[in-house]
C-alpha cells in the first residue's frame, strides 16, 4: 500500500500528545506516517500549525463537530491547517431511529457541505456502531443516510464499528461505492470494549477484504483505547498496511 494513502487519527495518541506533543508527532513521522487526522482541532490548532510542517506531516482530514459548533470557525481552522475534508465525528444514537430522523441529519450535513464549499472544503460523516445496528426500511441506517445525502457529502466509514454494528463491511462498502473516501482501519475482538482493540492484522476484523472493497479510500489507522504503549500498535499497524516489518 502506498505510504501516501495512510494516515493516523491523532485521537489514538491523545495521552502521548498530552505528555509530549512534539515528541509524539516526531515519533509518528519516524514510524513512517506522512498524514494524520486531527481531533480537538480548534483547541490544538496553534500547536498543530507549527508542529505539523516541522515533522513533515499533512492533515488532509479533521474531525470537527460541525453540527454542534461554530461552522465558520471550524472552516477557518481547517483552512489554516491545510485540511481539505472536515468530518463530523458523531451524532447521538437517538437520532437514528426513524426515516425522519435520518433525513434531518442528512439535511444538516447537506447544508454544512454547501457552506463548506464556499471555503474550498468537503464535508464528511464518520460512523460508530449504532448507525449500522439501527435499521430503517430494511437497510442499515447509515445506508439510509447515504441515500439522502447530496453528492458533495462523503463518508468516512469506521470499519471496526461497522462490523460491531452487524454489517458485512466489504459488502457495505461495495454498496456505498465512491461516496466512501476514507476508512477508519482498526482491529480487535469486534466488541464494544475499546481496550480490546489491537494492531491492524492482530484481531478478528477481515481487514484485507475490507480494504479490497474500497481500494482508493484513505486508510486512517485508529485505536479508541489500548492497554499499554499505544505507539506499539500504531507502528505495527503501519507495517501491516505497508507490508513491511516493524521498525526495531
Amino acid at each position: 500500500m502506498p505510504k501516501d494513502n495512510l494516515s493516523l487519527q491523532l485521537y489514538t495518541v491523545r495521552s502521548k500528545l498530552a505528555e509530549d506533543f512534539e515528541g509524539t508527532l516526531a515519533r509518528i513521522a519516524e514510524i513512517g506516517y506522512s498524514k494524520v487526522e486531527l481531533f480537538n482541532t480548534a483547541k490544538l490548532a496553534d500547536r498543530l500549525a507549527g508542529a505539523l510542517p516541522t515533522y513533515g506531516l499533512a492533515a488532509p482530514t479533521a474531525h470537527i463537530a460541525l453540527l454542534r459548533e461554530d461552522r465558520a470557525g471550524g472552516f477557518a481552522t481547517a483552512q489554516r491547517l491545510g485540511v481539505t475534508t472536515v468530518i463530523v465525528p458523531m451524532t447521538s444514537p437517538e437520532q437514528w431511529q426513524s426515516a425522519d430522523d435520518i433525513r434531518t441529519i442528512a439535511h444538516e450535513l447537506n447544508r454544512a457541505a454547501a457552506e463548506a464549499a464556499d471555503h474550498g472544503l468537503t464535508v464528511g460523516y464518520h460512523n460508530h456502531h449504532f448507525e449500522l445496528e439501527a435499521k430503517v426500511g430494511g437497510v442499515h441506517a447509515l445506508e439510509a443516510l447515504a441515500d439522502n445525502l447530496a453528492d458533495a457529502v462523503i463518508l468516512e466509514v469506521d470499519t471496526y464499528w461497522a462490523a460491531v454494528g452487524g454489517a458485512d463491511v466489504p459488502a457495505l462498502l461495495a454498496r456505498l461505492g465512491d461516496r466512501v473516501k476514507a476508512l477508519h482501519v482498526k482491529d480487535g475482538d469486534a466488541t464494544l470494549n475499546n481496550k480490546a482493540q489491537v494492531a491492524v492484522g492482530d484481531g478478528v476484523i477481515p481487514v484485507d477484504d475490507i480494504l479490497a472493497a474500497a481500494p482508493t479510500a484513505l486508510r486512517v489507522v485508529e485505536l479508541d483505547d489500548y492497554e499499554g504503549d499505544v505507539l506499539a500498535p500504531v507502528e505495527k499497524s503501519f507495517a501491516y498496511l505497508r507490508g513491511l516489518e516493524p521498525l526495531v
